[in-house]
């Protein structure tokens, strides 16, 4: 999607999406895309769409370590880029590592709270903790996980069921 796309209905979203909690609309591939496939600065589009949408805090996907990119970067340069989106219009950002390791989340996590973000965890949920054969990923595997993430100092908790496998009585456990 194309910055003028986005900016030719960045008012009535401001005014449809007046009362969200966020919108998310960076990181993530649509860094990488903007770059190599639009030919587009996303440093400039999150700015252009921040003073179009003033009001309604920005979201963003952010891969730990990884930042919005494919592999692990330095940590000067996660923290540089944090602090730089910060600046640039971005609140919230989502925290996640699609195998829930701590460690490269935890690098991403200090970034965000050091620039002043919002740090939303996901946790990534696969399967059926209702399922006693389970195995490993059972339910106290993702309990201890969220200890985990809540004793580095996140604000948000989120649960990202990337396969649609949360069922109903699952999710009242």
């Amino acid at each position: 999607l194309r910055t003028i796309d986005m900016l030719n209905i960045a008012q009535p979203t401001s005014v449809a999406l007046q009362n969200a909690y966020s919108l998310e609309c960076w990181g993530g591939a649509t860094f990488d895309v903007s770059m190599r496939f639009l030919n587009e600065c996303p440093w400039d589009r999150l700015m252009s769409l921040r003073e179009a949408v003033p009001d309604i805090p920005f979201q963003m996907l952010l891969r730990g370590a990884n930042a919005v990119g494919y592999t692990a970067y330095a940590d000067n340069v996660v923290y540089d880029f944090c602090k730089m989106a910060k600046e640039s219009g971005m609140d919230v950002f989502r925290v996640f590592d699609s195998i829930n390791y701590l460690e490269n989340m935890k690098l991403g996590i200090d970034a965000v709270g050091q620039a002043g973000g919002i740090v939303e965890a996901a946790v990534c949920y696969t399967g059926d903790v209702s399922d006693e054969k389970r195995g490993l990923y059972d339910l106290e595997y993702y309990l201890g996980f969220v200890r985990e993430l809540e004793k580095c100092g996140i604000h948000v908790l989120a649960i990202k069921d990337m396969a649609g496998g949360v069922q109903p009585k699952t999710a009242h456990l």
